[in-house]
C-alpha cells in the first residue's frame, strides 16, 4: 500500500472592527463599511497569501521491516501586521493510523489526543453547545484521507506543525509503494524529503521519482543503496522549484514515489525477533502459480445502465483475453433472475476466450439486483466442476462478484443472504467482491467477501474504472500456494496474529505477528509451515534465525522505537476490525472492544477513535476538531453527502463543510425536493408543481426562530401543449429573534441584520460579516449563509443564456447542519430534517425501461415509487451530480405531512 502527505496553505484574512454594530463587506480590491451614522469607501489593505510564508517543509520517513513511521514537520510565519488563519491538510493513506499531532504557537505546543469515537463525539457536541467553533475533519479521496487543522495567527508569528502517522505496507505487484503527495501551493524556503528505509533481508532495488519531475529537478533525487540500507532524499532550492525564472509559482506539486523490494530465499521465510515480538514475513521466490477455477458474477440490472456496464464489459474483455490456458471460468449475469452463459466451466482456450469475449459484448440492462441466487449457482457450478473430475486436482475455487447496488428483490434479509452464501462455499471458495460505484451497499460485500476469505475493493466510477477492475483482479489473479498455515510452537508464542491464510498470490506477501513467552528459548524457535502448492502439498520446516538486535540493527537512525511492537500492534488492530464484521455476536463484540484498547494504548486514530485536537482562538474560546479515521463505508456515504466550499477570492478560502454521515437536504431545478438519508444510503424526492408566483415555505423552526421561504418562477414562454415548468426565482431568510432579513434572487441580495442595511450583486465576489450572520459569495455561482453559532445555508445561481427563448435564471437551495434545528421544525424541507423511515421492496418494470418501480412503505402507507435520478449542483453548478433517487408522484403526496398547498404562504417573509 501507499503512504502519502499533501501540505496547503489557505489564507483567510478577518477584519476586525472592535464593536458588534458594524457590519464589513469585502469586494474586489475594496471595502465598504456601514454603519448607522457613515457610508465611506476604505481603500483596502494590501493583505495577500504571500504574507503567510512557509518556511520550511520537512517530511522525514523511516521504514524498518515494512513498518513506516512518518513525521511531517511545517513551519509558516505571519509576517502581516494583523492576525491571519492558516490553514494545514495533510493527506494519509486509508491504510495508515495518525498517532500524533501537535502544534507549536508562541512557544507553546498543542498536542492532538486519542480518545474513543463516542467520547470524543460527546465533546465535539459539548462545544458547538457551548458556542464553540467545532469542525469535524472527515474529508476523503479514492486512496487518501485527508487531516485539516487551522489556527489564527498573530502578527509577525510563527506556528509549526507536526503530524506524525504510521502504516504497514503490503506488498503488490512484487514491490512496496511510498506516494508522498506535495503540494505547498507556493515557494518554500527550506523543502525536503528523507526517506530511510532498512531491511535486514537485503534490499533488491529501490526507484525513486516524481509526477512533477522535469529534466532540471531528477539531478535532486539523491538515492543511497546498501546491502540492507537506503536513502533517498530530494531537496530544491527556492529557485529549482520556481515553475519558471520570473514565475513566483512553484512546480513542486504531485506525487512522489519511492518503490523497493527485498531478497527472498525459497525456505521458511525471514523472522525478525526484537525486544520480545516477532514478525514473520513470507513470500517464497519462484512458485508456479496454481491454476484456477473461476466464476465472473455480474450485475446487469438497471443501476449499471451507461458508463457501468460499459466499463465492466470493456474490462471483462480484457481480463478473459489473460487467462491462462490452463483456467477454467464461467460467466453469470444476474439481474431479477439469472443468466448462465454456459452450463458448465470452459477451458481458457483460445476458442473460449473469444466466444465468451463476444457474449460479454451483448450484455444489457434489464431488471432489479437478485445476487443471490446467481451465487449459489456459481458456488454449484464449482463443486460440479471438482466432482465430475473434468479439470485437475488441486485447482483454485474463485468468485468475482461485481455489483452496483445491494439486493432488492428477494425475500431474504441481507444477513440471511450472507449466511447462506457462506454456508454453501463452506470454507471451500474464495469470493471476491467489486463494490461498483457510490450506491454499492459496501457493508454488505465487505461481511460477504470477509466471511468466505476473500476482499472487496470499491470502483470509482471514474473514466478509468475498467482499470481499477483489470488491477484489482490481477493482484489476486495468479495463486501460488492455497489453505496456507503457520505452525509455531505452542508454548513459545502467544498473541499470534493471523496465521491461516486461504492464498498466497504471486508478488504479495504474507505477514505473521506474535509475541514470545520466554526470550530465552529463541534458540529453539522451530517454525513449521504447510500448503498445498501446484502439483502437491508444499511443506517447510525450520529454524528462526535469531542474531542479536544490535547485530540485525547496525544503524539506530534507521529505527524508531520498539518498532516489532507497533507493527504487531497495527497488524493485529487491522485483523481485529475485520473480525467484527464477521462472525457471532460475541465474537463481534470481544473484537471490537479489543481493537479498541490496542488503539487506545498505541495512540492510533482507528475506526473506533478519534483525535481532539483543542486550538486556542482568544483566551475566552477554544476551537475543537476531531479527526476522524473513517470505515470504507463510511467514504462511500461521505463522496456522497459531502460538499467543501471554493476559494473565493484573492487565494482566500471560506470555510469547508464535510460531514460523512449528515443528509443533505435541497431544492434545485424544477423544482425538485431531494431528501438524502445516509444512514439507509439512498435518498427520496418529490416535485412540486404550481403556478409561478407561489411562495412556499421551506423550512419554520419556532423554537430558534429561522424561517425560509422561496417564490417560484416560471419560463419566459411554453410552447403550446408543453408543461409549464417551474423554479425557485427568490428565497427570504428570517431569523426572527436576532432581527435578520436576507431577500436573494437571481438579480441581487439584500440583507437587514439588527437594522443595518446592505445590499450586493451576483456579479460581485463578496464576504460580508455582520453581527449575527456571515455571508460569503462566489461571483456569478454561490452563496453561502452562516447563521451565528447555527445553521449554514447554501444557495446556488444557474446562470442561463440572457436571449433563451424559453428558460431564465433560476435558484437552488441546500440546507448544511441541519441537526442544528429544534425537533420543532417543519416545511417542505423541514419536516425531514430529523430523519425519515421508508423501505422499499417489489421492484417491477416501470413506464420508462430504465427506471424500475417498486413499492415504498412510508409513514404507514405504501406508494409506488419510481428509481430515478436528480442533480446535485454544489460542485458543479452547470452539470451537475446524478443523486438516485425513490420520485415520489403527485407532488410527494403520501410523504408530506398534509398535501402541498399547505405550506403556501402570503408573502415572502410571512409564516401564514
Amino acid at each position: 500500500m501507499s503512504a502519502g502527505w499533501i501540505f496547503c496553505v489557505f489564507v483567510c484574512v478577518c477584519f476586525s472592527s472592535g464593536a458588534f454594530e458594524t457590519l464589513f463587506i469585502s469586494k474586489g480590491n475594496e471595502q465598504w463599511i456601514s454603519n448607522s451614522s457613515t457610508t465611506r469607501l476604505l481603500k483596502k489593505r494590501s493583505v495577500s497569501s504571500a504574507e503567510i510564508e512557509v518556511q520550511s517543509i520537512k517530511v522525514d520517513c523511516k521504514v524498518t521491516s515494512r513498518f513506516a513511521h512518518t513525521v511531517m514537520t511545517t513551519k509558516a510565519r505571519n509576517k502581516a501586521n494583523i492576525s491571519q488563519e492558516v490553514s494545514f491538510e495533510v493527506e494519509l493513506p486509508k491504510t495508515s493510523f495518525i498517532t500524533n499531532f501537535s502544534m507549536e504557537i508562541d512557544g507553546k505546543t498543542y498536542t492532538g489526543v486519542v480518545k474513543e469515537k463516542e467520547k470524543a463525539k460527546q465533546q465535539y457536541q459539548k462545544a458547538v453547545s457551548s458556542g464553540q467553533t467545532a469542525g469535524l475533519v472527515k474529508a476523503s479521496g479514492r486512496k487518501m484521507e485527508k487531516f485539516s487543522v487551522s489556527v489564527n495567527v498573530a502578527a509577525e508569528s510563527s506556528v509549526i506543525f507536526i503530524l506524525t502517522h504510521e502504516e504497514l505496507l503490503k506488498r503488490h505487484s512484487s514491490k512496496y509503494e511510498l506516494m508522498i503527495r506535495v503540494k505547498p501551493k507556493q515557494l518554500v524556503q527550506h523543502f525536503e524529503i528523507v526517506a530511510d528505509i532498512y531491511e535486514p533481508q537485503g534490499i533488491a532495488f529501490v526507484d525513486a521519482y516524481g509526477t512533477f519531475m522535469t529534466n532540471e529537478l531528477l539531478p535532486l533525487v539523491e538515492k543511497t543503496v546498501t546491502d540492507k540500507k537506503a536513502h533517498v532524499s530530494f531537496s530544491p532550492t527556492l529557485d529549482q522549484q520556481r515553475k519558471c525564472t520570473e514565475c513566483d509559482g512553484t512546480i513542486i506539486d504531485g506525487d512522489f514515489f519511492i518503490k523497493y523490494d527485498v531478497n527472498r530465499a525459497h525456505d521458511i521465510g525471514d523472522i525478525q525477533i526484537v525486544n520480545g515480538y516477532f514478525v514473520h514475513f513470507f513470500a517464497p521466490a519462484n512458485l508456479p502459480r496454481v491454476p484456477k477455477m473461476v466464476v465472473f458474477v455480474i450485475d446487469n440490472s438497471y443501476s449499471m445502465v451507461g458508463n457501468k456496464l460499459a466499463q465492466t464489459k470493456e474490462a471483462l474483455v480484457t481480463i478473459l483475453g489473460e487467462l491462462p490456458e490452463e483456467d477454467y471460468f464461467a460467466i453469470i449475469v444476474f439481474s431479477t433472475s439469472f443468466v448462465v452463459w454456459r452450463p458448465h466451466l470452459s477451458k481458457a482456450t483460445q476458442e473460449n476466450v473469444k466466444a465468451a469475449q463476444e457474449y460479454v459484448k451483448t450484455i444489457e440492462v434489464i431488471g432489479s439486483t437478485e445476487l443471490h441466487n446467481a451465487v449459489i449457482h456459481g458456488v454449484e457450478m464449482l463443486y460440479e466442476e471438482r466432482r465430475n473430475g473434468t479439470a485437475p486436482k488441486n485447482m483454485v475455487l474463485m468468485i468475482f462478484l461485481l455489483t452496483d447496488g445491494e439486493p432488492n428483490n428477494f425475500p431474504r434479509t441481507l444477513p440471511q443472504i450472507q449466511e447462506s452464501i457462506r454456508d454453501a462455499i463452506d470454507g471451500n471458495i474464495t469470493l471476491f467482491s467489486l463494490a461498483f460505484g457510490k450506491d454499492a451497499n459496501y457493508g454488505f460485500l465487505d461481511t460477504l467477501s470477509k466471511q468466505n476469505n476473500g476482499l472487496v475493493r470499491r470502483i470509482y466510477e471514474d473514466s478509468d474504472a475498467p482499470l481499477q477492475l483489470q488491477g484489482f483482479y490481477e493482484e489476486v489473479s495468479s495463486p501460488l500456494l492455497s489453505d496456507v498455515h503457520f505452525r509455531y510452537p505452542d508454548h513459545m508464542v502467544n498473541s499470534l496474529t493471523r496465521s491461516r491464510f486461504k492464498e498466497l498470490y504471486n508478488g504479495s506477501e504474507i505477514m505473521v505477528a506474535g509475541r514470545l513467552n520466554d526470550l530465552n528459548e529463541i534458540d529453539n524457535f522451530a517454525i513449521e509451515i504447510f500448503a498445498q502448492g501446484f502439483e502437491n502439498n508444499f511443506e517447510l520446516k525450520g529454524q528462526a534465525n535469531t542474531p542479536k538486535w544490535e547485530t540485525i540493527f547496525p544503524e539506530e537512525e534507521y529505527i524508531f522505537g520498539d518498532f516489532t511492537e507497533r507493527l504487531w500492534a497495527y497488524l493485529t488492530i487491522q485483523e481485529l476490525l475485520d473480525k467484527k464484521d464477521k462472525g457471532t455476536p460475541e465474537e463481534k463484540g470481544n473484537a471490537t472492544e479489543e481493537a479498541l484498547s490496542l488503539s487506545l494504548k498505541y495512540n492510533f486514530v482507528t475506526p473506533l477513535t478519534s483525535m481532539v485536537v483543542t486550538k486556542p482562538q482568544d483566551e475566552t474560546k477554544n476551537d475543537t476538531f476531531i479527526a476522524d479515521k473513517l470505515t470504507e463505508e463510511e467514504r462511500g456515504k461521505l463522496q456522497r453527502y459531502s460538499y467543501s466550499a471554493a476559494p473565493v477570492s484573492y487565494n482566500f478560502a471560506p470555510p469547508s463543510y464535510t460531514s460523512s454521515s449528515m443528509p443533505t437536504y435541497y431544492v434545485d431545478g424544477d423544482p425538485h425536493f431531494i431528501i438524502e438519508m445516509p444512514d439507509q444510503n439512498d435518498a427520496v424526492c418529490f416535485n412540486i408543481d404550481e403556478k409561478p408566483g407561489t411562495i412556499f415555505n421551506l423550512v419554520r423552526d419556532p423554537l430558534t426562530g429561522i424561517v425560509v421561504n422561496g417564490q417560484t418562477i416560471g419560463d419566459k414562454k411554453v410552447i403550446p401543449g408543453n408543461k409549464m415548468h417551474t423554479y425557485f426565482g427568490r428565497f427570504g431568510i428570517i431569523h426572527e429573534k436576532f432581527g435578520i432579513r436576507l431577500m436573494v434572487s437571481t438579480k441581487e441580495i439584500s440583507v437587514s441584520d439588527q437594522g443595518k442595511q446592505a445590499k450586493f450583486f451576483w456579479t460581485d465576489t463578496a464576504t460580508v460579516k455582520g453581527p449575527n450572520m456571515d455571508l460569503q459569495v462566489i461571483k456569478g455561482r454561490s452563496l453561502t449563509v452562516t447563521l451565528r453559532n447555527s445553521v449554514k445555508f447554501l444557495i446556488i445561481l444557474h446562470k442561463v443564456w440572457q436571449k433563451h427563448p424559453f428558460h431564465q435564471d433560476y435558484l437552488g437551495f441546500y440546507t448544511l447542519d441541519s441537526h442544528l434545528f429544534s425537533s420543532n421544525v417543519h416545511g417542505l424541507l423541514g419536516q425531514f430534517y430529523h430523519g425519515l423511515q421508508f423501505e422499499v421492496s417489489e421492484t417491477f418494470p416501470g413506464e420508462d425501461p430504465n427506471k424500475p418501480d417498486a413499492m415504498m412503505f412510508v409513514k404507514g402507507q405504501e406508494l409506488v415509487v419510481t428509481r430515478g435520478w436528480q442533480k446535485d449542483f454544489r460542485q458543479d453548478v452547470k452539470k451537475g451530480a446524478k443523486v438516485p433517487c425513490w420520485f415520489i408522484h403527485n407532488n410527494g403526496t403520501g410523504l408530506l405531512d398534509g398535501v402541498h398547498t399547505d405550506y403556501i404562504v402570503s408573502g415572502l417573509f410571512k409564516t401564514v
